[in-house]
């Protein structure tokens, strides 16, 4: 038994002690799991997975699987927000909220010549890669950006992301597969390399 487990047994017995220690070693996963899949942070969503958290606790026969079962209800929150998202998009295009995006600036504007090339600045390379990985990633669909997320950041295996998708493992796998090709593409596309 890991202290994970033991912990979720002592939150079920009704500890609260142990609830606020389970909150303070689970919630920047939480918080970090929602921002990753909405592509920034959202409260509300972590909120409302806290939420599923303890009323759903006394219900949880396998203490061994709360890593799982934490981030499906994670998962449903985040569902939740993209719905709303999703439906938001919708109003506005049928109510025809005449779009004002901007230019969406494209290109470099550093240095005195504004000349639209990368800065040579080492560490601003690595800045300027993860933040294309991250806007490849917030790029992709949903279920791709799910498996991703779970695979490659929260380091979950694939038999966890299967269950926290509600999928076999071949369905994860051949999401991963292309996710990959897609986020690769999207990267190529910015001008990174294969």
């Amino acid at each position: 038994m890991d202290d994970d487990e033991l912990l979720v047994i002592r939150c079920k017995l009704g500890e609260r002690e142990a609830c606020a220690e389970l909150v303070r070693a689970w919630h920047p996963v939480v918080e970090r799991y929602v921002a990753r899949m909405l592509g920034r942070g959202d409260d509300d969503a972590v909120q409302e997975v806290w939420i599923g958290v303890f009323t759903g606790l006394p219900r949880l026969r396998d203490t061994g699987r709360f890593r799982a079962w934490l981030y499906t209800i994670a998962r449903r929150a985040v569902v939740n927000r993209l719905r709303g998202v999703y439906r938001e998009a919708r109003v506005e295009l049928l109510g025809g909220s005449g779009g004002s995006g901007g230019p969406g600036g494209s290109g470099w504007s550093g240095g005195s010549g504004g000349s639209g090339e990368r800065p040579v600045d080492p560490v601003a390379d690595l800045v300027l890669d993860r933040e294309a990985v991250a806007a490849g990633l917030a790029d992709l669909p949903p279920l791709e950006r799910e498996v991703i997320v779970l695979f490659h950041l929260e380091d979950l295996a694939l038999e966890t992301c299967a269950q926290v998708c509600g999928v076999p493992v071949g369905t994860v796998k051949s999401r991963l597969n292309r996710a990959r090709g897609l986020l690769r593409a999207a990267l190529e596309r910015k001008g990174y390399p294969a």
